[in-house]
């Protein structure tokens, strides 16, 4: 299926005169094959998580949306991403996390990379004992790297390498959030879990952006923080969501809390903000952690949320605070798993033929209108470059 630019127009005017992205950016496999490179590749998207590579030469292979990459620390501690295919003939150089203590070796001819990807030895190339040949030139034939910043623990990536530089694209974020760029500690497997949704992963990202929701889908949440305690938070082309003024401290049966980060105003005593970075990664910050939510596209209609929670101090990640730490997760797990039947609901509401991509709020949509928006200038903006 071809997309229609007269409908992605509708999408991009005011949040008052707009509507949303038609039923085919949900249900046309063609629609999404062209979201996976216009909006998904050719942007700055999460593939996985910082806290998975600890270690010089610990590697881990991530399959996104049907391209093998690997995420790798380097000797010089910093994480890198590469195309996780050997040079020679294509085979998958690593396929399941492992710790590479000397050098990458492909399985299928022994051809061997270092931690900086390039091409060290290459066994009988030349023939039977001849481990080089003129017309390979191994200084050509390192593995190719991905772009990839890793920030607030999330390792972004872009594929087409079309980006701006992460820190032009998202300055802004990274200054209004400047506090929380300190080290952040998470405790393992109480600290992480992963839902499966029946739905296409943008109707993730638009039910997060907005607190609309929040009487209806949260009433245990709602109890406390209100709608009326909640605003918007929008920047064009970056990201969206929403902020609450009543956040309350998560306690344990003897009153004790999590340590905040350090050198935080007094506004972030009762506050905290909720943000999805376009396009495929959730945030949200408090006083006392953070955690990120990792949209992983398995398909059309089928999404993996991937959901890791960080602390401000290395203490609460010990055996004290194990099970305030078990409670903080099974209030966050039970906070998005009934997210789940509005995000599945929508997904089989985008087979309605007569759906004409919805109605928004001018008051209370902003945040998803701009999600909107975003995909909808992406795939014009790939549309009109195609077309040249």
């Amino acid at each position: 299926m071809t997309i229609a630019l007269s409908d992605l127009n509708a999408v991009t005017q005011d949040v008052a005169l707009a509507r949303g992205l038609p039923n085919a950016h949900y249900t046309d496999q063609d629609v999404f094959d062209q979201e996976r490179k216009s909006v998904l590749f050719d942007n700055w998207s999460g593939i996985g998580f910082a806290k998975d590579v600890p270690r010089s030469g610990d590697a881990k292979p991530v399959d996104f949306l049907g391209v093998p990459l690997l995420i790798l620390r380097d000797h010089e501690g910093r994480v890198r991403v590469y195309q996780n295919t050997c040079r020679h003939r294509g085979m998958i150089l690593i396929d399941k996390p492992a710790n590479i203590r000397g050098t990458i070796r492909c399985p299928y001819h022994s051809w061997c990379y270092g931690l900086d990807g390039r091409l060290r030895s290459t066994p009988h190339v030349g023939g039977p004992g001849q481990n080089v040949h003129e017309d390979i030139k191994r200084d050509e034939l390192g593995l190719i790297e991905i772009s990839s910043y890793v920030w607030l623990d999330v390792v972004y990536v872009n594929v087409s390498g079309k980006a701006a530089p992460f820190e032009e694209v998202h300055k802004d974020l990274m200054a209004r959030w400047s506090m929380f760029e300190k080290p952040l500690y998470h405790a393992g497997d109480d600290s992480s879990f992963r839902l499966e949704v029946s739905c296409n992963w943008k109707l993730a990202v638009e039910n997060y952006c907005e607190s609309y929701h929040l009487p209806w889908v949260h009433p245990g949440l709602n109890s406390y923080s209100r709608l009326e305690d909640h605003y918007n938070i929008t920047k064009a082309d970056r990201y969206a969501g929403q902020g609450t003024l009543v956040y309350r401290q998560l306690a344990g049966d003897n009153e004790t809390v999590f340590p905040d980060f350090e050198g935080l105003g007094s506004e972030w005593d009762t506050g905290a903000e909720y943000v999805s970075v376009f396009p495929n990664v959730l945030l949200g910050v408090h006083r006392d952690h953070y955690f990120a939510i990792l949209l992983e596209p398995v398909s059309l209609d089928k999404t993996r949320e991937h959901v890791e929670i960080f602390y401000a101090q290395p203490e609460a990640t010990s055996p004290q605070f194990a099970p305030l730490r078990e409670k903080n997760t099974a209030q966050w797990k039970e906070v998005f798993k009934e997210d789940i039947f509005v995000v599945e609901g929508m997904q089989k509401g985008r087979h309605a033929p007569f759906f004409d991509g919805g109605k928004f709020s001018p008051v209370m949509d902003g945040p998803t209108h701009l999600f909107h928006k975003w995909v909808a200038d992406a795939l014009i903006g790939a549309t009109v470059e195609a077309e040249k």
